[in-house]
C-alpha cells in the first residue's frame, strides 16, 4: 500500500472511532446510504462477509467447530444468515434458531435459500447447546421493547451455557442509547459492532453485555456520517490520537521551567496525607514546569521527604489537622491552575471557598466537591471549573438531576451533559465509562478502562494529572499576555481532561497487564504513568 493511500485509511479509521451515534441518528445515516443507491442486498453481503472475516482474524473459529446462529426476523438476522450460508459453504456444521415467521423480505429470501442449502432451522434453542461457538443475530440496534416469550426464555438459556457467543452489532435485549437491558439479554463474550459505535458501548451498565467489542466498519462515506452529525458532534470518543494530539508535546528546544506551568495543589489532611503525595506524583508525571502543594503545616516533613522537587505550602490547620485556610502570603494569580480535594476532609471548607474565589482554571475533587454540594449557593466562576465526581458525589453535587429512579444509570450521558449545562461547569463523571461534559453540551467519552482503577487513591492519580496538563496548556496557550485572570477557550480546557482521562486510563490498562487487576494500588499506577505514554506514542 502506498503512502497517500495507508495515510487516508489511518485518516478515515481515526475519524470513524471518534463517533458515538444513538439508534436515531444510525437510521439516518443508512437511510442516506439506501437513498444514494446502495442496494440493500449488497450491504448485507458485504456485511456478512466481513463478520466472518473477523471471527477468523479473532481466531473465534477452528477447524471442526459446530456453530450456532440466532436468526432475528430483521436486517440483524439477515447479517447472521448471511454468515450461516458462508460458515457452512466453508465446511463448518452449522444450526439456526429462527423462532420468528414475520421475516423482513430480504431476510426470508436468505433463509429460503439456507433451506435450500439444507441447513438445520429449529424454533427452540435446546439443540444448539452442542454448539462450540453462537452467534447471535436476533435483533440490532433500535430495539425498544423487552424481550418476552419464548426468545426471552431461549436468551436466559444461552445465558447459562457459557460458551463464547459473538453478537451482531449489540447483544440482543440492549437498548441502542442507554445500554440498559430490556428484561433479558445475551451476555456476549465478544461483540461486532457495525459501522458505527452505538452510544451502548459507552454506557458503564451494557458493559457485562458486550465482552469485548469490535467495530466492524463497512464503509459509510464521512460525507453521510457529517449531514446527520455535523462536523464536530455533540458526543465523541476520545481516541489515542486525539488524546496525544492534545498533550503538550513536543516542547521547544529553548523552553525553561517558568515556560512549562506553575501548578497549585490545594490537598491532604493529618489523616490522609497519602492523598496529597499521589496527586503529587501524578501531577510531576505530567511534566508541568513547577509544582506547589499546599498541606497541613504539620503534614510538610513528610510531603518533603517525598516530593523533594515540589514547592511545600505549610498552611495553618484545623484541630482535626485539616487545612483551616490558606496563609496570607499565597498569592493565586501566580498559577496557571488549581487543583483542590484530595484529601482535604470536610474541615477545610475555608479553603475551598478560597480556592473558588481564584481567577484561574480550577479543578474540584473529593471532599472539595462534597463541599461545594454543602454550600447554600456555588459562585458563578468566569475561568473554567472542572467538577470530577463518581456517581455518589454526582448525586450530592445535582440532586435535582438524579431524583428520579434510575436516573443516573439510564439516562446516564444526558444526565452529565445537563449537569455541566446547569453549573457552567465542565463535569468529568466517573465511571467505566468515564464522561465528560461541557456547558455547550459536548460529551466526550472514553472508551478504554480496566477495573483495576477500582482502588483507593486511584481518583487522586487522575485530580494531580490533569492539573499538571491543565497548567501547561494554560501556559503554552495564553503565555503571560494576562497575568491573574486565566480564561481559556472552553475547548482547549476540555482538551486537557480527555488527555488525562485517556492518559490515567491506559496506564491502569497497562499496570493490569503487568500486575493483575488485583495489583494496581494507586502508587504503583503513578508510576505506570510514563511507561504508558511511551507505548501509546
Amino acid at each position: 500500500m502506498d503512502t497517500n493511500r495507508l495515510a487516508l485509511l489511518l485518516s478515515r479509521i481515526e475519524h470513524i472511532q471518534r463517533f458515538a451515534v444513538t439508534a436515531e441518528q444510525m437510521r439516518q445515516i443508512e437511510g442516506r446510504i439506501f437513498a444514494a443507491g446502495m442496494p440493500v442486498a449488497a450491504l448485507m453481503e458485504k456485511v456478512g462477509g466481513l463478520l466472518v472475516q473477523r471471527l477468523l482474524e479473532r481466531s473465534l473459529l477452528k477447524e471442526g467447530d459446530r456453530i450456532g446462529i440466532l436468526v432475528g426476523s430483521g436486517h440483524n438476522g439477515g447479517d447472521a444468515l448471511v454468515m450461516t450460508r458462508e460458515l457452512h459453504l466453508s465446511g463448518y456444521e452449522v444450526l439456526r434458531y429462527q423462532p420468528l415467521t414475520n421475516l423482513k423480505d430480504l431476510t426470508a429470501e436468505h433463509s429460503r435459500y439456507a433451506d435450500s442449502l439444507g441447513i438445520a432451522k429449529f424454533d427452540s434453542v435446546e439443540p444448539l447447546q452442542t454448539c462450540d461457538l453462537i452467534i447471535d443475530g436476533l435483533f440490532g440496534f433500535g430495539l425498544t421493547r423487552s424481550l418476552e416469550g419464548n426468545i426471552a426464555h431461549a436468551v436466559q438459556e444461552i445465558n447459562q451455557w457459557q460458551k463464547p457467543v459473538v453478537s451482531l452489532d449489540l447483544p440482543s435485549g440492549i437498548q441502542t442509547d442507554t445500554g440498559a437491558a430490556l428484561g433479558s439479554a445475551i451476555r456476549a463474550t465478544h461483540t461486532f459492532c457495525l459501522g458505527l459505535w452505538k452510544l451502548a458501548f459507552l454506557q458503564d451498565q451494557a458493559l457485562e453485555y458486550m465482552g469485548i467489542a469490535d467495530l466492524i466498519d463497512f464503509g459509510i462515506p464521512l460525507a453521510d456520517i457529517h449531514a446527520v452529525l455535523g462536523e464536530n458532534p455533540l458526543m465523541q470518543r476520545i481516541t489515542t490520537a486525539s488524546a496525544i494530539a492534545a498533550l503538550p508535546l513536543p516542547r521547544p528546544a529553548s523552553t525553561h521551567k517558568y515556560q512549562q506551568g506553575h501548578l497549585l495543589l490545594v490537598c491532604g489532611s493529618r489523616r490522609y496525607m497519602g492523598a496529597a503525595i499521589l496527586a503529587g506524583s501524578a501531577a510531576r508525571a505530567s511534566g508541568v514546569g513547577m509544582l506547589s502543594i499546599a498541606v497541613p503545616q504539620s503534614c510538610q516533613p513528610l510531603l518533603v521527604s517525598h516530593l523533594p522537587d515540589a514547592l511545600s505550602i505549610g498552611c495553618p490547620e484545623t484541630e482535626s489537622g485539616a487545612i483551616a485556610h490558606l496563609p496570607d502570603s499565597v498569592d493565586l494569580t501566580q498559577y496557571d491552575a488549581i487543583a483542590c480535594g484530595s484529601g482535604l476532609t470536610m474541615d477545610a471548607k475555608t479553603v475551598v471557598q478560597q480556592v473558588l474565589g481564584s481567577s484561574c482554571p480550577l479543578i474540584l475533587d473529593a471532599d472539595g466537591l462534597n463541599i461545594l454540594a454543602s454550600a447554600p449557593e456555588a459562585p458563578r466562576r468566569r475561568a473554567a471549573t472542572i467538577l470530577t465526581p463518581h456517581a455518589g458525589e454526582f448525586k450530592r453535587l445535582f440532586p435535582d438531576l438524579t431524583n428520579l429512579p434510575l436516573a443516573l444509570t439510564n439516562d446516564r450521558l444526558q444526565t452529565v451533559q445537563k449537569a455541566a449545562q446547569q453549573s457552567g461547569a465542565i463535569v468529568l463523571l466517573k465511571g467505566a465509562r468515564t464522561a465528560i461534559a461541557t456547558p455547550q453540551g459536548y460529551v466526550w467519552l472514553n472508551p478504554d478502562s480496566t477495573p483495576a482503577l477500582a482502588r483507593g487513591g486511584s481518583g487522586d492519580v487522575l485530580t494531580g494529572l490533569m492539573g499538571g496538563l491543565l497548567a501547561q496548556i494554560v501556559r503554552s496557550t495564553l503565555g503571560e499576555s494576562v497575568l491573574g485572570e486565566r480564561l481559556l477557550e472552553e475547548s482547549a480546557i476540555a482538551s486537557a481532561v480527555q488527555s488525562a482521562t485517556w492518559w490515567h486510563s491506559q496506564a491502569g490498562i497497562l499496570a493490569a497487564q503487568t500486575r493483575t487487576d488485583l495489583g494496581v494500588d494507586a502508587t504503583t499506577l503513578s508510576q505506570f504513568l510514563i511507561p504508558a505514554l511511551q507505548k501509546a506514542m
